[in-house]
């Protein structure tokens, strides 16, 4: 069973993610045949490269350039971290991020909710495997717990909602959506005081701890991003396609990292403090992403060939 689990944050997190995955239209995935080449990068970077990066990422700045500086109790719990936001493909922000970048929303939607089908049976393997590699023992069984709560049962739960607003017609769903956006905020902004509260001294009395964490977070980010970019520019993909593709395989799943983390390893641990810092880069380094996605259009469109068709927003 959950030793460590935190009501009052389990809370927050169905409160952060239910909204959210209420958007979700497992009917899309139909669409991934029309879009195969760019789900397919964004896929194999979520869900197989970008885990395995950053587990080597932790193993060479947490476990060996920055181990001097931190403290020992704690290295395995800041590489545990790290895993286990890697293994979250990006899901409360996608649409944002998307939007911004000027993403196909039909190519959004279907890798939206791929990436969420996907992580109901991928997460917890990859996640085991890799904490194993690094010499992390977490109970089957507590994954597996960890699972059913934070994404079996909240992903029931949307979708029962998501069908009852239907059935009253896509505007009553629109409707539950802007009324339910609120709370997701607010539980975030909830979320991410309490666990600055829990780690406040920590940082105060050593703030470098937080650069020192961000390393690892930043390579990985916008090494995955120039990967699905530059891959999809390679696979003769539209960039409406690959601006999306390549920044939801940047990001991460701050929301569903917090949970596993408190549940798994305790509020106090160093897991927590890495997710803590990730959420504190992930906005303005997307940001510089959608810049450069946008900035780079004309170069990107300069490598289609002659008379393809890109799809449209």
């Amino acid at each position: 069973m959950i030793s460590q689990l935190n009501l009052p944050i389990t809370v927050l997190v169905w409160m952060m993610i239910i909204p959210m995955l209420i958007k979700v239209d497992f009917g899309t995935i139909r669409m991934v045949r029309r879009h195969w080449p760019g789900v397919g990068i964004s896929l194999l970077i979520n869900w197989a490269i970008k885990p395995c990066l950053m587990m080597l990422l932790g193993w060479l700045f947490i476990g060996l350039l920055f181990a001097p500086y931190l403290s020992v109790r704690q290295i395995d719990g800041y590489i545990a971290g790290l895993i286990l936001l890697a293994s979250a493909p990006c899901s409360a922000m996608v649409f944002a991020w998307s939007n911004l970048a000027n993403g196909s929303s039909e190519f959004t939607r279907a890798l939206f909710a791929f990436n969420n089908a996907t992580m109901l049976i991928a997460y917890a393997p990859i996640v085991v495997l890799l904490l194993g590699l690094s010499g992390i023992s977490v109970p089957s069984a507590t994954l597996l717990l960890s699972v059913g709560l934070y994404v079996v049962l909240p992903v029931v739960i949307a979708q029962i909602i998501r069908r009852r607003a239907l059935r009253l017609g896509p505007a009553a769903l629109d409707a539950l959506l802007i009324r339910l956006r609120p709370i997701s905020l607010i539980a975030l902004v909830i979320t991410l005081v309490l666990l600055l509260d829990f780690h406040g001294d920590q940082i105060i009395s050593d703030p470098m701890i937080i650069a020192l964490l961000a390393v690892p977070i930043l390579i990985q980010v916008y090494l995955n991003f120039g990967l699905a970019y530059f891959s999809s520019r390679l696979m003769g993909q539209a960039h409406c396609v690959a601006s999306p593709a390549a920044l939801i395989s940047a990001s991460n799943c701050f929301e569903l990292t917090v949970a596993f983390a408190t549940s798994i390893f305790g509020v106090s641990s160093g897991a927590v403090l890495t997710t803590l810092v990730a959420a504190l880069v992930e906005v303005p380094v997307m940001l510089s992403l959608v810049k450069i996605a946008n900035s780079s259009k004309r170069w990107y469109e300069s490598a289609q060939a002659p008379g393809g068709r890109p799809d449209r927003p």
